[in-house]
Parts: structure tokens; C-alpha cells; sequence
């Protein structure tokens, strides 16, 4: 069995389970899929056959990233100024832009998978998830099935949400009809994907959620449906929440969509929701009971121009979380690394409005990485110990950029802002990304082969 012992490294960010803390000068062993041991001269002895020695000098290594909400596909939208938000209310963006998305074929979907995780891999991100609820009628049902297929490309860990969306425009959705599913259609495709990709063993590489788009876009029965599959089948649930559609919520079942959740049982340690900023302390507390998660996706606030999601009132009233880039719509990147930097950095530009104080730096590393497993259902990825998986990246030090700021390995990230790729990424004790190249792959071709699938599409 393969292994790494990482030599020597400047910094590790160990959690046992109870938070990050940081052992310096230390060596790093993998062995398969996970950490052996962490500590001093662990070549000292004998290592197994097919361990390979990595000199670490001057690395600090850290738990691979958790992404806990995306859109690949947005990947194919990306820095556009007609689709800038600025310049378009949200109703008229979003006439705009779903029009496109209802263009994409099967093709395009695999190659914007492609293109996400790549980025992803390049900053630290080890595990994705990712919302798929775009499935335009000529684009067939196997959206999905490709990107697993970009996944096992790179040997990357994948979560995917099988999204949808079943409320016709006609009643009130966003939703053109060529996007649109039937509840049995939609039901019957996450009973597919389950039956064919979800693995619970440890250190599984596929796993499903069931992840109907949002309460406004879709039919009551599709969210009763989505439970009664996801408990028979013991997988997770996600869904957006809290991004302004709470009035028309009020408006259609006379409650707001917290409440309304909870009541259909959409709710609970089994599922998580996506932003969250428009929760009142009341809602929050309500999930935070429940065992709710929130992924909470910060760049968006950028480009939205929505209020800052209130993670003090979320971590003061014990609520999981976890950190998510979004899709590229209202996010120009897949950069879990800037989107964690930027997490933090907003807390602290509207600190005097809250009622609660910023979280630590070291919190937010912890809500990208912990925090992402525990919404995700995981207790094998996340962090760094003996019997942990070996998901982790390191970076360099010993350059300019980080004179000053060696002395706090754990709040690096959050405070100061990594603007260039990790020197080595590692999923499941493989090496994927290392010296500016993906092992075993020609980033060139990708990059064609993307290229050449975005072409297909008209703005």
C-alpha cells in the first residue's frame, strides 16, 4: 500500500476534535487513503514499502477545503459585463440568464464540472458539493452521472446535490419551462443516483443529496417527496434558503420559510441550507434547534448587494457551518481559499452593527473544513489526526508574500489571503495537484476541450 511521509514540516494544523492547533517542525505519514501519524522524525524507522518521502520544508499544511455549496455549470457565465448585476434588477437578471442555462447540453455540463473543480483543487479544495438543479429537457438525465465523471478525473471527493425544479413560471417560479421537471421525474432521478453512486464506507469518494432548488421555485410536494426519499435512504437534504424569498413564502402557505420547512420536516442534522442572510435571530435559533446547517456563500454578498449573512448570531446560537463558494452567477470563482478570506473580512466590516462579536480567524478555517464535513455527514474528512483521511494541501512559506505573518499558521488564511495556488493538494493520500500540474492529466487539453464546450453556447 502507497503512502507519504511529508518531512519536516514548518507548521500542521492538528485537530484532534477539539480545534485546530498548530505543531511545528513535524513530520506527516499517510498510509492508503489516510493520516498514519503526525509528530517528530517519523522516518526515523523503518516506513512501509511504497512510502515516498517528500521533503516539507517550509510548508504549513492544512485540512483539505469542504466546499458545501456550488453551481458548476454558472462556470460557463463568468465574468460577462451584459450579465453584470449592477446594471439589471434581480427579476430582469434572472430572465436573462436562466434563458442561457436552459441552452447547455450534456456536454457542457461535464466541462463546466471540469473547469470548478479544477480551480477548486488549485486552492486547497478537496471535497465538493454541488447543487445541480439545472436540467434543461434536451440535455437528458445523465448530467449528473458526468460529473462524477469529471470527479474521478481528477480523484477529487464528490458530494452531488440532485437539484430540480418543478413550479412553472406561470405559477409564480423563475423557472423557464424548458428547466422544468415533474416531482415523480425528479423523485425517481435521486432514487437512481443513490442507487448507483452513494457509498457510506469510509473515506467514500461519491455520496448524493437530495437538494430540490428552493421552496419558490417548486411544488409542496416535492419537498414532502424529497424527505419521505431521503429518510428511507439515510442521505442528506439541501435547498436555498433565506435569500429573499421568505415574503413570497408568507404569501403563499402563510409562513416564512424557516418555519415552513420545519413544518414539511425539511429540517434536522440531515440537512443544510444554502446563504441564510435574511434570517431573523428567531429563525436562526430555530434551525440551530433542529440541528439545521448553513452553508453560508460570502462573495455573492459582493456582486447582490444583499446584507451581510450574520455568522456572529449563527455561531452564538451554536448553529452548524460551513463555507461555500456559490455558482459562478454571482461568483466569478471557484476559489474556496478567497471565498474563506472574504468570509471573514465581511464580518469584520459590519462588526459594530452586530450584536455578537466576529468570530475568530481560526473559526472561519474551521467552518471550511470541520464545519463543511459536519453538513456534509462526514466524520472521516476535514481535519488533520491519525485515522482522518488524508485530505490536506500545504503551502510554501519561505517567499515574500508571507514575511510577517509566520507566526499564526491558523489565521493565514482568513486574515491575510493566499493569491496563489497550493504547492501540493492531496485527496484521499493521492497527490492531485503539485508543482503547478494536475497528476497524470494535460491542463492544456482541458482547458481546449472546455473552451470549445462553452462555444456552443449564444448570449
Amino acid at each position: 500500500m502507497t503512502g507519504y511521509l511529508l518531512k519536516n514540516c514548518a507548521a500542521v494544523a492538528v485537530d484532534e476534535g477539539k480545534g485546530p492547533v498548530v505543531h511545528r517542525n513535524v513530520d506527516l505519514l499517510t498510509k492508503g487513503p489516510a493520516i498514519q501519524a503526525i509528530g517528530e522524525n517519523l522516518g526515523a524507522t523503518a516506513l512501509a514499502a511504497g512510502t515516498t518521502v517528500q521533503d516539507a520544508t517550509g510548508w504549513f499544511v492544512y485540512p483539505g477545503l469542504v466546499n458545501t455549496h456550488h453551481h458548476f455549470f454558472q462556470c460557463f457565465v463568468r465574468n460577462r459585463a451584459d450579465l453584470d448585476w449592477t446594471k439589471l434588477s434581480v427579476i430582469a437578471w434572472l430572465d436573462r440568464i436562466y434563458p442561457i442555462f436552459s441552452q447547455l447540453n450534456e456536454e457542457c455540463f461535464y466541462h463546466s464540472s471540469v473547469t470548478a473543480m479544477a480551480e477548486m483543487i488549485k486552492h486547497g479544495g478537496t471535497t465538493a458539493f454541488d447543487h445541480q438543479y439545472n436540467f434543461p429537457q434536451h440535455a437528458g438525465k445523465r448530467l449528473i452521472d458526468r460529473q462524477f465523471e469529471a470527479a474521478d478525473l481528477f480523484g477529487m471527493r464528490f458530494h452531488a446535490g440532485r437539484g430540480g425544479n418543478t413550479l412553472p413560471k406561470s405559477e409564480g417560479s423563475t423557472i423557464p419551462d424548458e428547466m422544468l421537471e415533474t416531482t415523480d421525474e425528479f423523485i425517481a432521478d435521486c432514487a437512481r443516483l443513490i442507487d448507483t453512486y452513494h457509498d457510506t464506507s469510509p473515506f467514500s469518494m461519491r455520496q448524493v443529496v437530495v437538494a430540490p432548488c428552493q421552496p419558490v421555485n417548486c411544488y409542496r410536494e416535492t419537498f414532502v417527496e424529497s424527505v419521505a426519499l431521503a429518510r428511507d435512504r439515510g442521505v442528506m437534504m439541501h435547498t436555498h434558503v433565506g435569500e429573499g424569498e421568505s415574503p413570497v413564502i408568507q404569501a403563499r402557505h402563510g409562513m416564512r420559510t424557516v418555519d415552513y420547512l420545519e413544518e414539511l420536516g425539511f429540517a434536522g442534522p440531515d440537512a443544510f441550507y444554502a446563504h441564510c442572510w435574511e434570517l431573523t435571530h428567531d429563525e436562526l435559533k430555530t434551525m440551530a434547534a433542529s440541528g439545521t446547517g448553513v452553508a453560508h456563500c460570502p462573495e455573492p454578498v459582493y456582486l447582490v448587494g444583499a446584507e451581510v449573512t450574520d455568522i456572529p448570531a449563527m455561531a452564538a446560537f451554536g448553529l452548524r457551518i460551513g463555507i461555500g463558494c456559490d455558482g459562478a452567477a454571482s461568483n466569478d470563482n471557484s476559489n474556496l481559499m478567497h471565498c474563506l478570506h472574504s468570509a471573514y473580512m465581511l464580518q469584520c466590516l459590519v462588526s459594530s452593527t452586530r450584536a455578537h462579536p466576529v468570530p475568530r480567524p481560526v473559526d472561519f478555517l474551521g467552518y471550511s473544513t470541520a464545519g463543511g464535513a459536519s453538513l456534509l455527514g462526514r466524520a472521516d474528512i476535514g481535519r488533520l489526526a491519525p485515522g482522518m483521511a488524508a485530505d490536506l494541501f500545504a503551502i510554501d512559506t519561505r517567499r515574500m508574500d508571507y514575511v510577517g505573518t509566520r507566526h499564526d499558521p491558523l489565521s493565514l488564511i482568513p486574515r491575510v489571503g493566499i493569491g496563489m495556488a497550493t504547492d501540493m493538494t492531496m485527496i484521499n493520500g493521492r497527490i492531485v495537484w503539485q508543482k503547478g500540474e494536475f497528476a497524470g492529466l494535460d491542463e492544456a487539453k482541458l482547458f481546449a476541450d472546455a473552451e470549445a464546450a462553452l462555444a456552443t453556447v449564444e448570449f
